[in-house]
């Protein structure tokens, strides 16, 4: 079972701290379609919990990914989109029933571990210069959808697979956000009749989500106008000290 929350218990000003923080993410993601599932799972622990941040992050990006595919709609790659959910969907499933049997010990350590490793995971995939046949799109969905199953922030490795499938700029992001929504909501399925969320862990989910979805239209509106480079730096110092936070409490 997770940590028990009641959504009453909550400060007024923790909320609306976290809820300033998403929307910031928010902007911030839909410009580089990463970011914003990596950084709040720092913010939002203090508030939920460790063991419940990836049930109540896969609610949260649902709306957010959810508002940002609308914004991007246009420009969605189906193609790619169907290449990649033909084993990811299924992957994707057998990683969140996972992340139901973890203890919240091994969560901390594992998400941490995750955050720690996801700075030179990007930097590497960003130099790499490779590409994905449509078999190869089907074989990383696999990959791709496990890990995602049962961890919050994966969008560094979905940005990567798809510029290595040959997207680019505005079709990056669109299809980047609609293979978010659709693993989203089997992931909540999944964490929903594993006791994994409940009424109040939703209601936050939805509440900072709300306060993201508004991101993706102001992000569609920068991304040919403002560098998304120097955001990443900042991203990087967050993800590194959050990243030592979980292993701490993990470990002591």
């Amino acid at each position: 079972m997770n940590e028990e929350f009641l959504l009453a218990s909550a400060s007024p000003l923790q909320l609306i701290f976290v809820c300033s923080i998403a929307f910031i993410l928010s902007v911030l993601g839909g410009m580089s379609g990463y970011g914003a599932g990596l950084v709040m799972p720092v913010f939002m622990t203090p508030v939920i919990g460790i063991s419940n941040v990836i049930p109540v992050m896969a609610v949260t990006m649902l709306i957010n990914t959810g508002f940002r595919s609308m914004a991007f709609w246009r420009d969605i790659q189906w193609k790619q989109v169907k290449l990649m959910l033909m084993f990811g969907l299924p992957s994707c499933i057998a990683g969140a029933y996972c992340y139901t049997l973890l203890s919240s010990r091994w969560i901390a350590l594992i998400l941490g571990c995750f955050l720690l490793a996801s700075i030179p995971l990007r930097r590497f995939m960003n130099h790499l210069d490779f590409k994905l046949s449509d078999n190869g799109l089907r074989a990383s969905g696999i990959g791709f959808g496990f890990i995602n199953g049962g961890m919050a922030g994966t969008g560094i490795i979905l940005i990567s697979i798809l510029m290595s499938a040959g997207l680019h700029s505005v079709t990056l992001i669109a299809t980047d956000a609609i293979i978010s929504t659709t693993l989203a909501v089997f992931k909540i399925a999944v964490y929903g009749s594993n006791d994994k969320l409940n009424i109040d862990l939703i209601a936050v989910g939805m509440l900072v989500g709300l306060c993201m979805a508004p991101g993706g239209f102001i992000a569609r509106r920068l991304l040919n106008h403002v560098p998304v480079k120097v955001h990443a730096w900042v991203m990087e110092v967050v993800v590194f000290f959050g990243s030592m936070l979980f292993i701490w409490r993990a470990l002591w």
